[in-house]
């Protein structure tokens, strides 16, 4: 069975007035992003922008040891890649896909040139970057004052949100990854999760039976994040 792609599968692109997506759409590339590829890596040049589709890219730091922790997520609701446009070209962070699926490449070149045009891509590009800081922020306080049951919880269902299903191809040990714990932690989280009727879990997947429970048993970390990203992205001109 087929499946047709486009670029106003994204959101941001999607957003475009006609004009400013018809510079950008002849230099568009439909790229696959597989399970664990790795998009940047810290302190690299940037040489493109992705704006994801069907796959989700979670935003890692990465510590000396080698252990790292998810600092946000993107998916169809944004792009990888702000440095470009902020004048930084290069990030401390790496990009590795989480969810497989697709997602359209860019030249950083020619998004700079669209980014400084000053239109709607512009304002478009500035509301997301303070959307994803939000993120960044209430990630941090989470991992810092919520429990382990709850970050599931909010990583759940901000994974859900970006996805046309209610079942996530993902390992624990992915999932324990991107939380900065350890997989025992999810296990048990899931677990509990699991017997509350919330989700079903077998190797590798992990479908969503009771969105509204999770919604329930997450902290507000969640629905800060959800909300700033509509407010934000709701009404720009």
């Amino acid at each position: 069975m087929s499946t047709t792609h486009s670029p106003t599968q994204n959101h941001l692109l999607a957003a475009l007035p006609e004009a400013e997506f018809a510079r950008l759409a002849p230099h568009l590339q439909l790229v696959p992003m597989l399970l664990g590829d790795s998009l940047y890596e810290p302190g690299c040049q940037l040489q493109h922008v992705y704006f994801p589709t069907t796959a989700i890219v979670s935003l890692r730091y990465v510590m000396e040891s080698g252990s790292s922790a998810e600092i946000a997520g993107a998916g169809n609701e944004g792009m990888l890649g702000i440095a470009l446009f902020m004048g930084g070209d290069t990030t401390p962070s790496s990009a590795v896909v989480q969810t497989a699926g697709h997602g359209y490449r860019l030249p950083g070149r020619l998004m700079k040139e669209e980014f400084n045009r000053g239109g709607l891509m512009q304002r478009l590009l500035l509301r997301y970057t303070q959307a994803l800081l939000t993120q960044m922020c209430q990630t941090a306080a989470c991992n810092r004052h919520h429990s382990i049951a709850q970050q599931l919880c909010r990583w759940l269902l901000l994974t859900l949100d970006r996805l046309p299903s209610n079942e996530l191809i993902m390992t624990q040990e992915l999932v324990a990854s991107a939380l900065g714990v350890r997989r025992e932690g999810v296990t048990e989280a899931a677990g509990h999760l699991q017997a509350a009727g919330c989700i079903r879990y077998r190797r590798g997947h992990i479908a969503v039976l009771d969105r509204a429970g999770l919604e329930a048993r997450a902290c507000e970390c969640y629905a800060v994040v959800k909300k700033e990203l509509n407010r934000l992205m709701s009404d720009v001109r």
